[in-house]
């Protein structure tokens, strides 16, 4: 599977894209706000693109994880998890720090949102993020997303005793 937009390509993510993958997922800067990031070991990122190769090659992955392209060189990572009580499909994206502020994340997301629409028959997504993670917060609105709930008990691992409030936006098509 393939998917690809004016400026990017998706492609499943492959143990291939180790180095790049690891260059982004062991960043605290570029993973400050997130709840499972940065890997603490080249074995996490391994790990992570093992399981995420293995899956994609199912008659009917429960989750898609696809490494973002801009040209030839991988700039992130979009995924999408399927609920498996038909409850709303989960998006997530991370984008290498070096690409920020140029609408990446969100054409990548966008891209995949048409193909669970399209393809897949979903309608209904969710996406959480950490409430000072403005521009994830601005990707999900450009996606049409609305805030639906801000909570607290959120801890990202890099500050596991603190305490954060989180976002929950949702999409019902």
């Amino acid at each position: 599977m393939m998917i690809e937009t004016e400026r990017l390509t998706l492609r499943p993510m492959r143990r291939e894209y180790f180095a790049s993958t690891h260059e982004y997922a062991s960043d605290p800067e570029n993973t400050r706000y997130m709840l499972f990031l940065p890997n603490d070991s080249e074995t996490d990122t391994m790990q992570y693109l093992i399981d995420a190769e293995n899956e994609s090659v199912k008659e009917k992955p429960s989750y898609y994880e696809m490494a973002v392209f801009l040209g030839e060189e991988h700039i992130g990572a979009v995924s999408l998890y399927l609920s498996e009580n038909g409850g709303p499909a989960e998006f997530g994206w991370i984008i290498n720090k070096r690409f920020h502020g140029y609408g990446y994340a969100a054409e990548a997301a966008e891209a995949l949102l048409g193909y669970a629409v399209n393809e897949l028959g979903i309608r209904h997504f969710q996406a959480h993020c950490d409430s000072e993670n403005l521009p994830s917060r601005r990707v999900m609105e450009k996606l049409g997303m609305t805030l639906a709930d801000e909570y607290g008990g959120r801890y990202n691992k890099l500050a596991p005793d603190e305490e954060r409030r989180e976002c929950l936006y949702t999409l019902r098509l």
